[in-house]
């Protein structure tokens, strides 16, 4: 029997565990098949959320924000490329790269949940981000990826150029923080099972498979 699944991904567009993440999960959602129906909803986190427009250069963000060296940083980022590459998603991670502001992408994403696009909106902006160095604080990338999936890039245009959502983004990041969320990926399931980190899909599967024999 298809066991219903609320599945809250919190996460951000600037995070590359989040990427590995999402596709661990989505792999194993396939393994799984008609066992579980999945409702995937995507919840705010911005892991910078004072970084200012322009950004900032990725290793010197990365050696600075966690006290690491420029060698470590290249590694630690030389395994993440190569887990993404075994899920089948393309990430640059060069020296060259930068952090940006993800605010207004998150904006975006909650006004894309309403009108049922979310999923292909997010996967297009960590494509943006990862695959192409484009910037998800920059309105016309936003635009770009919006039509992209579907979405009117007028309407789009009228939510990044308001404050629209914003209250609701603020909103979901404090619950999310005052529910003991400090790192994501955090994929929480059916309000009660989380799941921390970019999992492969062989534990996000057996996680399933155990959740759905308990509902």
């Amino acid at each position: 029997m298809t066991k219903p699944m609320k599945i809250d991904f919190v996460s951000d567009v600037s995070c590359p565990w989040c990427v590995i993440g999402l596709k661990g999960l989505e792999a194993a959602l396939d393994r799984v098949g008609d066992l579980v129906a999945a409702d995937i909803h995507f919840q705010p986190f911005e892991l910078n959320p004072d970084m200012p427009a322009e950004g900032q250069n990725l290793v010197e963000h990365i050696t600075q924000k966690y006290g690491i060296t420029r060698e470590q940083s290249a590694a630690n980022r030389a395994a993440i490329v190569d887990r993404a590459a075994g899920l089948g998603f393309d990430m640059e991670m060069d020296d060259d790269r930068r952090i940006y502001n993800t605010f207004d992408a998150h904006r975006l994403l909650h006004w894309a949940g309403l009108e049922g696009k979310q999923r292909e909106l997010k996967h297009t902006l960590f494509e943006a981000y990862f695959t192409l160095g484009r910037s998800p604080g920059d309105h016309a990338i936003l635009l770009d990826a919006a039509q992209r999936v579907g979405l009117d890039r007028e309407a789009a245009r009228a939510v990044l150029e308001s404050d629209r959502y914003a209250a609701d983004v603020r909103k979901a990041e404090r619950f999310w923080h005052d529910q003991g969320i400090t790192g994501v990926p955090a994929i929480i399931i059916n309000d009660r099972y989380l799941i921390s980190g970019g999992q492969p899909p062989e534990a996000f599967e057996k996680a399933l498979r155990s959740i759905a024999a308990e509902v």
